[in-house]
């Protein structure tokens, strides 16, 4: 499975992952049920697990993911948050995941606890996510942080990190592409793209970052373009105006604006066309998105269709 997981990352083929976020509960069957029914697990290379974003209180991503990887036989992506764990907790976690077979990570800083619906709630944040890659690099080894050798040895681990898609000056983004992928990212997955161009120079970016690398794993290292379907003109103007690392170009605001104007199901649709033809076209220029939805798993399963 995990073998067929990277194989399919690294090949010419479409690789598509779908974000799920765990439920503010205790169970995520009802949301594992409504993936079945759809059969996204079908059409997509593997899911990835949020670990309580915005510091908002969610199930655990990594035992939330376990469940999602036996269900559906398809490797989860967990993501695990500097914000909330220390070294001693973020190398129990892995060594316990790694047992299960739980073995891609998505090394994520977290967002700020400031944001947290959970009363004076602190972060622990010993460093930013290279310190979680450092130490799937040591595991990756053989070793714990603080080298001692791990017996038995685990399973190898395969570590995602995060990018910007957009800055006023890019090379920002390639300083901390390159960053990530000197401490053994494996695979970067970009925040939301919405115009080409943007998603053109992110490769080439990308590349000149896995040349310049000092570690071998660089060279087989890939981008993921992130996708966030956007179906109505008020979300689209938040993230232009509002979210850092993305940019929504001026002729999918204005066009979002207009079809608001004539009715909210207008508004729907020109927002699903647009980013139908954006997910196809992206699709085309590079065969491995990831889509963000918020659990909108019917815009999922829309935008893939049957052809991808």
């Amino acid at each position: 499975m995990f073998e067929i997981f990277c194989k399919t990352l690294h090949s010419d083929r479409p690789f598509i992952t779908i974000e799920i976020t765990p439920p503010h509960g205790a169970s995520i069957k009802p949301i594992i049920r409504k993936i079945e029914k759809l059969k996204l697990h079908e059409k997509v290379a593997g899911f990835s697990v949020t670990d309580n974003p915005l510091a908002k209180l969610k199930m655990s991503g990594v035992l939330s993911a376990i469940q999602v990887q036996q269900r559906f036989g398809k490797p989860v992506i967990a993501t695990m948050s500097m914000r909330d764990k220390n070294k001693l907790s973020l190398q129990s976690t892995l060594l316990g995941a790694n047992d299960f077979d739980l073995r891609c990570i998505l090394a994520l800083t977290g967002d700020p606890a400031k944001f947290s619906d959970q009363p004076e709630v602190k972060g622990v944040l010993e460093r930013d996510s290279t310190l979680l890659l450092s130490i799937i690099y040591k595991i990756n080894n053989g070793f714990s942080y603080s080298n001692r050798e791990l017996n038995p040895k685990p399973k190898p681990i395969y570590p995602f990190a995060v990018a910007n898609a957009y800055a006023k000056d890019m090379r920002h983004i390639k300083k901390k592409i390159l960053k990530k992928l000197n401490y053994g990212a494996r695979g970067i997955i970009t925040q939301p793209v919405y115009d080409l161009e943007n998603a053109k120079e992110l490769l080439d970016i990308f590349e000149e970052c896995k040349h310049e690398s000092v570690r071998d794993t660089a060279k087989e290292a890939e981008l993921v373009l992130g996708q966030f379907p956007v179906v109505r003109a008020k979300t689209a103007n938040f993230i232009s105006d509002k979210v850092p690392g993305i940019t929504v170009p001026k002729e999918i605001i204005d066009e979002m604006n207009l079809a608001a104007m004539d009715g909210e199901e207008q508004e729907q649709q020109v927002g699903f066309e647009i980013s139908k033809t954006l997910f196809d076209n992206i699709l085309k220029l590079h065969p491995k998105v990831h889509l963000m939805t918020h659990n909108r798993f019917d815009l999922c399963d829309a935008l893939i269709g049957n052809g991808n």
